[in-house]
């Protein structure tokens, strides 16, 4: 697979969630079936070990096994709607490209043997968490990243303050632009402003190589829909967000697809449809229910797994902290959402393949 051009063509890729047993061990049948789900919706790929996965893995021994099991289930994995291509003389089915992107997090040398560890499971590339490196001047975090990029190819990573992330000025955007090893950078600051910062970055840096996509889970339409204004060699341009890599995908993961399969052809046009824009509130409605903004985010990973237990993919809302659990209210707010807005859910699709992917 052509990593680069694969996420410039613009991904849905989902923050592969934890599937539990109610004693709170890995439950590895679901959390198969999580990825064959995701698989089968047409995303291009997941990301595992990141926070959607609950960093607490590392804590109970399930950090390798959860992404050895994620990679396994890919390869072994054939998705619907095979396209068939002719090899000389026979038709064989050839498969989506499917990306697997491993988490890594904590200290150079952690963060190091992490991407080791998903390269030795034939990861593709590191989304690189800088959480928890307050300390670090921007200098030493680009020195950072850049042993990490040495393992794998290097996906940057704008985590929200909200959750442990830090602002990043234009400046380190555009150096860490620079590492040859760079392919991605992931924009979730919640911050239109930090967002707009980025593009201008990696633009700057002259990097038409380098895909943009969005994790501000509260803006994913906008982002998507936005040509961000720029400029490189003294020449005013625009860069545009061409996927997302998001927790939010990691429920009605179909529909998305099928929304960004449109919005690439919405954002060609000269004129947009005022209906992306009720998509785009009515998706943010949703998300401020599921990840429990009322509550700054506590409830977030909880939210994700309440929408996938009601389809039948999850048994519970079990994360490894048991006190980590729905916030007061968050329950109705999901209710509501659902009720609201059932164009954003894929009920019907998930119903129809669930005993496949359990089998």
């Amino acid at each position: 697979m052509k990593l680069r051009q694969h996420l410039l063509e613009g991904q849905v890729i989902p923050a592969h969630p934890l599937a539990l047993t109610a004693h709170r061990t890995l439950d590895e049948r679901r959390q198969r079936a999580l990825t064959r789900y995701y698989m089968d919706a047409g995303a291009g790929g997941v990301a595992v070990g990141v926070h959607t996965t609950q960093f607490a893995i590392r804590d109970f021994g399930l950090h390798r096994p959860v992404l050895e099991l994620a990679a396994a289930t890919a390869r072994e994995f054939v998705p619907l709607k095979l396209e068939l291509a002719r090899s000389s003389d026979r038709i064989q089915p050839v498969t989506r490209p499917f990306a697997l992107i491993a988490g890594a997090i904590g200290s150079t040398r952690q963060a190091v043997h992490e991407a080791g560890i998903a390269a030795d499971l034939g990861y593709h590339a590191v989304l690189l968490s800088l959480g928890g490196l307050d300390g670090l001047s921007d200098t030493r975090l680009v020195h950072h990243c850049r042993a990490v990029s040495e393992v794998l190819p290097l996906i940057g990573f704008y985590l929200q303050p909200a959750v442990g992330g830090r602002q990043l000025g234009e400046t380190f955007w555009r150096r860490l632009a620079e590492l040859p090893g760079l392919v991605a950078v992931k924009i979730a600051p919640f911050d239109r402003y930090r967002t707009m910062d980025v593009a201008r970055a990696v633009a700057g840096a002259g990097r038409d190589d380098v895909a943009l996509y969005t994790g501000n889970d509260d803006s994913i339409i906008f982002d998507l829909l936005t040509p961000f204004p720029a400029e490189a060699d003294g020449k005013r341009i625009e860069r545009r967000i061409v996927g997302g890599l998001l927790g939010q995908w990691a429920v009605w993961t179909q529909r998305a697809v099928e929304w960004m399969t449109e919005l690439r052809e919405a954002r060609d046009s000269e004129s947009l449809s005022t209906d992306w824009l009720r998509r785009a509130a009515a998706l943010t409605d949703a998300n401020s229910a599921i990840f429990d903004a009322a509550h700054t985010f506590a409830g977030c990973i909880p939210g994700i797994h309440e929408i996938l237990r009601r389809q039948g993919l999850l048994r519970g809302t079990w994360t490894l902290d048991p006190h980590e659990r729905l916030s007061p209210g968050q329950l109705a707010a999901i209710d509501r959402v659902c009720r609201r807005h059932p164009e954003l859910s894929d009920d019907d699709f998930v119903a129809s393949h669930l005993d496949r992917w359990l089998g």
